[in-house]
């Protein structure tokens, strides 16, 4: 194991609103790989705070008539705590509006500018007439350039993903009155992000992590790299060196808050914070992040670092999104599950949400969060396993034998628990939580077995020595469960370390321990650690579910028939269809035209079929294994299976449609549409040789 100190951060919570199952997609697996790191006797700081600057703040912060600040202040608390209630214990959790972060700030925005990545340029901006003010990023909406969908000033949130600088946005409207907004020019600074380029090619081919961290950002750059704004025309936030009418972009002073937290860290311990910062030192640093801000961590933030003498992170961890019920995230149709209101609040177990979150699926992949899936899973992958064996052992060993036998655990106990440790310690290093998980609780259905095939009431009345002998077996697979469970659930694995007979923490243990004997013979008198979740109380919150979902689309409903209203008021001369807008086509059915750029939003590109088969219950459906030059095949779902036999569609080169939204198709995912036409579903091919990858234009 590497002696090499780790520093794992975690993404700035947003602190405009409370937290929710999305946030805790990144802080659990985080705690998680923490926790483990620990028992291996690793050497790691964990740090984390909250992000307090951009507009979101202000216009929240607005409407309940406080301070950005004191916004900012009562959000950090509640993330900070309620973090804790989750199991999640960060060395720092700061707030990027504290002192040491707009120090930081300064003095790595001043070291770009000195080392000429920062110049001056005046652009066309959105500002409001109406309100009288140039209108920051979330001020203002309108549509993507790229991809025609509506977007927010920075980013396009509902299409293509991607950065916008000011000034891109088309038909921009001002999100305080409405109204549409202009372009006037103003002076603003740029990053030369084409300045990293070379760096960025080099980096990120050996930066770890998870693939879609580096295949993401690698396909950003590979695109091109734009100069990127970094100041805002607005008074809350970390001022730009010399200029008090502008201040930092907030993508910019919230990724220097790890700096900022570890320096504080350091402060307050007597550590050293260069270790992990300064190109000089050892020290490594892990970023934990949502899927949503690859390319902030992987393209922007390694620049800003490399640009002022900083060294890049050596790894990014980046979790898929969250669903809620198979319908899409999202707080303003009510599609949210709230951590405290929702779970923690009526007494649920953290720990059963932590196992949730980790065990649910691969850390890279959409997560769907169901109440009756989350019972499922609980009542009968661990409380009907894992829960029943260590009650069963522990309740045997303390009232029929009066504690821990006087025994050793035999070999192939031992062997079962280190071959554990190995599955756990390969699926950890490569950020396969689900994988980790499935290992702990593998060794938990062998424990579980074990005890059931052994019988140890029943050996009690023939054979008392291999009635002790299997119970100091089963001993040793509690406590070593014990200790593997103290990432996945904190609090129960205390609750059971106690049982055990041991009086301090679970945490501060190391690995090996899992593999050692009990230096003493007493067991506290035994309880039922984990219990079910009953039916009749899913009910109850699954029907809150509904309700909030019920009561969003009730308020949307009425906001559309308002905005309706106010569109009919607005205008008395009655609308009339432009004719040149739409050609007939020779069935007399309306076609309506597109533009070249909307045609462009669609990436088709050539693939190569690698491999075929079956999709089991379905007459119609193949799982198509495709090439299209990326790290990995493609596996895309296609009804073709009435017209081509499996092995008729190796080696083809197909034509493929490769930004398509992910889809299920009997419970398998498709990561894009093979095309074809006519009744007979006919495939469009190429002509010659064409490498798979290449654009179709």
């Amino acid at each position: 194991m590497s002696d090499t100190p780790i520093l794992v951060t975690c993404g700035l919570p947003y602190t405009n609103g409370p937290c929710h199952l999305g946030h805790l997609r990144t802080y659990v697996p985080a705690d998680f790989y923490v926790r483990y790191l620990r028992h291996c006797g690793r050497e790691v700081v964990f740090v984390c705070g909250s992000d307090n600057h951009g507009t979101p703040i202000v216009i929240s912060a607005e409407a309940e008539g406080v301070t950005p600040r004191q916004m900012s202040e009562r959000y950090n608390a509640h993330f900070d705590e309620t973090f804790k209630k989750m199991g999640i214990f960060f060395d720092r959790f700061g707030m990027t509006d504290d002192p040491m972060n707009h120090e930081t700030t300064t003095e790595i925005v001043t070291k770009l500018i000195e080392n000429g990545h920062i110049y001056k340029k005046t652009i066309s901006q959105s500002y409001c007439p109406h309100c009288e003010m140039f209108l920051p990023d979330r001020y203002v909406e309108g549509i993507c350039p790229y991809c025609g969908e509506k977007a927010r000033g920075d980013e396009c949130d509902q299409g293509c993903g991607k950065h916008l600088e000011p000034g891109e946005l088309k038909e921009p409207v001002c999100k305080i009155c409405g109204s549409p907004a202009e372009f006037r020019d103003q002076e603003h600074y740029f990053l030369k992000l084409g300045d990293f380029k070379d760096f960025l090619n080099g980096y990120l081919p050996t930066i770890q992590g998870t693939s879609n961290a580096k295949n993401y950002a690698s396909m950003w750059v590979k695109e091109g790299l734009h100069d990127w704004c970094v100041t805002r025309s607005f008074n809350w936030g970390v001022k730009f060196p010399g200029h008090d009418d502008l201040v930092v972009y907030v993508w910019v002073d919230a990724p220097i808050g790890y700096i900022s937290f570890t320096k504080e860290w350091a402060k307050a311990t007597g550590g050293d914070w260069e270790q992990f910062w300064k190109p000089e030192g050892k020290g490594e640093v892990i970023h934990f992040i949502g899927q949503d801000i690859i390319y902030h961590h992987c393209v922007f933030w390694p620049s800003l670092l490399e640009g002022s003498g900083y060294k890049p992170p050596k790894a990014v961890v980046a979790s898929g999104m969250v669903k809620i019920d198979d319908r899409k995230f999202s707080k303003s149709r009510g599609c949210v599950v709230w951590t405290n209101e929702d779970y923690l609040d009526i007494g649920l177990s953290p720990d059963y949400l932590r196992y949730y979150l980790l065990s649910y699926t691969s850390h890279t992949k959409e997560l769907n969060f169901s109440w009756k899936e989350f019972q499922a899973r609980v009542n009968n992958e661990f409380v009907d396993t894992i829960g029943n064996f260590f009650y069963r052992t522990l309740h045997f060993a303390a009232n029929k034998m009066g504690g821990i036998p006087d025994l050793d655990a035999e070999p192939q106990v031992l062997e079962a628990i280190k071959s554990t440790i190995a599955q756990l310690d390969k699926a950890v290093g490569e950020y396969e939580f689900k994988a980790a998980v499935e290992a702990v609780l593998a060794l938990g259905n062998t424990a579980n077995t074990y005890i059931q095939t052994n019988a140890p009431w029943k050996l009690m009345k023939t054979d008392e020595n291999a009635a002790r002998q299997t119970i100091r077996n089963c001993l040793q697979f509690v406590k070593a469960l014990t200790i593997l469970l103290d990432g996945i659930m904190p609090v129960k694995a205390q609750e059971a370390w106690e049982l055990l007979g041991y009086k301090g923490k679970v945490a501060d243990c190391r690995i090996s321990e899992a593999l050692t004997g009990f230096e003493h013979r007493e067991l506290p008198t035994p309880k039922i650690l984990f219990a079910k979740i009953e039916d009749e109380k899913v009910a109850e919150y699954e029907n809150t579910l509904k309700m909030r979902l019920e009561e969003a689309k009730a308020k949307e409903a009425g906001s559309a028939a308002a905005g309706s209203a106010s569109a009919q008021t607005a205008s008395t001369k009655p609308k009339t269809e432009n004719k040149g807008d739409k050609k007939m086509e020779d069935n007399n059915e309306p076609v309506e035209q597109i533009s070249i750029d909307e045609f462009f939003r669609t990436q088709l590109k050539v693939g190569k079929i690698l491999e075929v088969e079956p999709v089991p219950k379905s007459k119609k459906l193949l799982r198509i294994m495709v090439d299209l030059g990326e790290e990995s095949p493609r596996q895309i779902v296609s009804g073709i299976a009435p017209y081509y036999k499996p092995e008729e569609l190796v080696g083809l080169s197909v034509v493929v449609v490769a930004n398509l939204k992910p889809a299920k198709l009997c419970g398998v995912e498709s990561n894009g549409m093979i095309l074809a036409a006519g009744d007979e579903a006919s495939l469009l091919t190429t002509k010659f040789g064409v490498a798979p990858g290449t654009k179709v234009l």
